[in-house]
């Protein structure tokens, strides 16, 4: 399994889109609103919340920005619409942050303030490390104007996580913690998958004692025991934190997490830009692959 997994993380960025797809496709909802919606509404009958995200990143024109914006509004208003249980999730760099970063905190306060107005929130992903401090920077200018209207991610395998927490104590905290996905270079990231968990641990820890809402966000057993420990110590409610898992991804463990009584949200994902968050999601798990793999060759007779 380690030369299989080794293998996947070597060539996936190699391999053609049509053959991604293949061992990708419980990722994603499909390439449009109405395949995310129908997840959400099938989520929403076991008692689990949804966050939709509209695939793509790294826009080059302001034009592609306010199509993405428009969509995110669309989005809200939709959900609102369908009575669904799930918020949005969106990218700064699809809202032009790099183009402009006045322009991408425009965008992202238009699709706030609808979101108010709706009663919804909006979670601001976080992107490669190129958009760490902007990211950041964009959610500390609006937390206190959009309280309990907008989070933003922090990942444990940064090196600069826990100094990041410490420098956000001073004001409310919504926040998806994560492991982290992107290929960072060491000076910036932790290597070794025991440290990524141990800082994990350390951060959930520091957001819980600064009175942050995490997201909790991973399949680690590991980190999902040290979390349900952590949960117990500080005394917390229900509605206190929540538990986030991604679409198609350890199914068995989403439902026992609900039948404690845990609350959980999945990330859906839907658009036509698939393939480079696919790509990063088999190469993040490659067993996703090997499962896919073991159904192409069972024996029909094992259906």
């Amino acid at each position: 399994m380690a030369f299989f997994d080794q293998l996947v993380s070597r060539t996936i960025m190699y391999v053609p889109g049509p053959i991604v797809g293949f061992f990708a496709k419980k990722y994603i909802a499909g390439t449009h609103l109405e395949d995310a919606f129908n997840e959400t509404k099938k989520l929403n009958a076991q008692g689990i919340m949804g966050t939709i995200d509209v695939l793509g990143e790294f826009i080059s024109t302001k034009d592609e920005a306010l199509r993405f914006k428009s969509q995110a509004v669309k989005i809200l208003e939709s959900i609102d619409k369908e009575e669904l249980d799930a918020n949005i999730s969106i990218k700064p760099t699809q809202m032009g942050m790099k183009l402009d970063r006045e322009f991408g905190l425009a965008n992202i306060r238009e699709i706030l303030d609808r979101a108010w107005e709706l009663g919804n929130s909006v979670r601001i992903d976080m992107e490669d490390i190129s958009c760490t401090d902007d990211t950041l920077s964009y959610y500390t200018r609006l937390r206190q104007e959009y309280s309990g209207h907008v989070g933003t991610v922090l990942q444990s395998y940064l090196r600069r996580t826990l100094r990041d927490v410490r420098n956000m104590a001073d004001g409310p905290l919504n926040i998806r913690l994560c492991k982290g996905i992107y290929n960072e270079p060491r000076r910036h990231a932790y290597k070794h998958p025991d440290v990524v968990n141990k800082n994990y641990v350390h951060s959930l820890k520091e957001l819980f004692e600064a009175g942050a809402y995490v997201g909790i966000a991973t399949h680690d057993s590991r980190l999902v025991y040290d979390a349900c420990r952590l949960i117990e110590d500080y005394g917390l409610g229900q509605k206190d934190y929540e538990f986030q898992t991604l679409l198609g991804v350890d199914e068995e463990l989403r439902n026992i997490l609900v039948s404690q009584g845990h609350r959980l949200r999945v990330y859906i994902p839907f658009g036509v830009s698939w393939l480079p968050y696919a790509k990063r999601r088999l190469k993040e798990n490659p067993d996703i692959a090997r499962q896919a793999l073991k159904q192409m060759v069972r024996p029909k007779g094992n259906a």
